[in-house]
């Protein structure tokens, strides 16, 4: 008797955002959370949005989730296109005229974020996306894949911010972090926001928050299941 296949995992999310290095690490586990959190992508079916390079964790989780057979969307300057990309292409490929623009849409396409370890771009995308959510640009979930205790530092400076009155404790919600794809994606799915609400185009006037809060909002996000 043929084993029958196991219904995927209803999500509230259609697709993800996924910050992570253009290198692949030292550390095997940072590779086989890339591949994981990919596998966890595809079987939740979500799809996929992120940085468009072919190379490290970029490269892993973006190939993961097209075998798997959802959509990869990837955003990427053209002038990264000559170091990102090596060989074919993964999935689709959007080519932007600049970081800015990267980061916008990447933003606008995605219903929740995740960062996976990386350096300097990755902590500068996601700290943006944290920054937009405490303004009340958006209330989409921000998730860290903290393998191995990648990210203890970075939290412990956040806490410590926390504890000097520069950052809420409900701006501190905003940030949820697991050390395993699964566990991160139960924890995003469940997350409600608890600092304050959306802001609206008035609120934010006609400056630069306010371009940002255009390109970046879409349609609103399934809310997560009430707790009985």
């Amino acid at each position: 008797m043929e084993s029958q296949r196991q219904s995927p995992l209803k999500s509230r999310f259609r697709r993800v955002c996924v910050f992570c290095g253009s290198s692949p690490g030292k550390s095997p586990s940072y590779q086989h959370a890339a591949i994981q959190l990919g596998k966890q992508l595809v079987e939740r079916d979500i799809d996929l949005v992120y940085g468009g390079g072919s190379i490290g964790l970029m490269g892993l989780v973006s190939q993961v989730v097209y075998d798997g057979g959802r959509h990869v969307l990837g955003v990427i300057p053209k002038t990264l296109m000559p170091r990102e990309i090596t060989g074919e292409t993964i999935g689709e490929v959007r080519a932007v005229s600049g970081m800015h623009q990267r980061k916008a849409e990447m933003a606008r396409q995605a219903d929740a974020f995740i960062a996976l370890p990386g350096g300097y771009g990755t902590l500068e995308e996601l700290l943006e996306v944290i920054t937009w959510a405490q303004l009340g640009i958006h209330d989409k979930p921000v998730g860290l894949l903290n393998v191995d205790g990648y990210y203890n530092s970075l939290l412990s400076f956040i806490d410590k911010a926390v504890d000097e009155g520069f950052v809420t404790p409900s701006a501190r919600h905003i940030i949820v972090s697991a050390p395993t794809a699964h566990e991160l994606l139960a924890k995003l799915e469940e997350y409600e926001p608890k600092h304050s609400g959306v802001a609206s185009q008035a609120d934010l006037g006609d400056g630069a928050a306010s371009g940002i809060l255009h390109q970046v909002r879409h349609c609103p996000l399934t809310p997560p299941p009430k707790k009985h």
